[in-house]
């Protein structure tokens, strides 16, 4: 059985030109995380979280420093390379649901598998996801005709449907009220648990926070575990 970290991050920095002046967000930061890990990942506006996010999800290079998924440095790759990697191996799920309004429930979490040709049960996994989202009978619905929990339990749903190893939630709950909030906190505790996969959440809600079992707070562009 490997033993090994499925995140390691060192000494990451990054760095954005702000006109003639750079501003250094993360100066440093550090995180190893196992399968089956959660982390709550802490800190006040502008102190790097969501940047730390991007760049662990590769959706931003870093400046300088190493991010390594499952022993692979996804940086290394070619950006067709990277764009293939992140499809299957990460998942993502933002404040902002990000569906696509033309789209069915169904069509929205189905998404990912599309643009690489993902498993012929793909349609079958999306159903049973979207059953345990509890939206087994909104298949056929828009995005506008639901609520807005139920509109982040598509986006966990499609976060899923590769069974990515890394899931990533910028502010999941941040837009819902308590109890929806509540209940979407449920899913992706459960859900997460069940996949077993590293579960990296930037919050700004202590509530959320403390359902972690680990906590970790930006100070200074660096990683500080409480």
């Amino acid at each position: 059985m490997n033993d090994a970290p499925r995140l390691v991050v060192e000494s990451l920095t990054k760095t954005f030109a702000e006109g003639e002046r750079e501003v250094s967000v993360l100066r440093g930061a550090a995180l190893t995380a196992s399968v089956g890990d959660s982390v709550a990942i802490m800190g006040p506006s502008g102190s790097g979280k969501s940047t730390l996010l991007h760049c662990v999800g590769t959706l931003e290079p870093p400046t300088t420093g190493t991010v390594m998924i499952d022993g692979a440095d996804p940086f290394a790759l070619s950006e067709p390379e990277i764009a293939r990697f992140r499809n299957s191996t990460v998942g993502f799920v933002f404040q902002d649901h990000h569906l696509l309004p033309q789209y069915s429930v169904l069509e929205n979490a189905l998404l990912p598998t599309v643009a690489f040709r993902s498993a012929n049960d793909s349609q079958d996994r999306a159903r049973s996801l979207l059953d345990r989202v509890g939206l087994a009978h909104r298949l056929d619905h828009r995005p506008g005709e639901l609520s807005g929990g139920e509109r982040q339990r598509v986006a966990i749903a499609r976060a899923l449907i590769n069974q990515p190893g890394l899931l990533l939630c910028d502010e999941p709950t941040g837009n819902l009220d308590g109890p929806t909030a509540d209940s979407v906190a449920d899913l992706l505790l459960e859900l997460h648990a069940e996949a077993d996969s590293v579960l990296l959440v930037v919050t700004h809600s202590e509530h959320l926070a403390a359902r972690f079992a680990r906590h970790v707070d930006l100070q200074d562009g660096k990683c500080v575990e409480r």
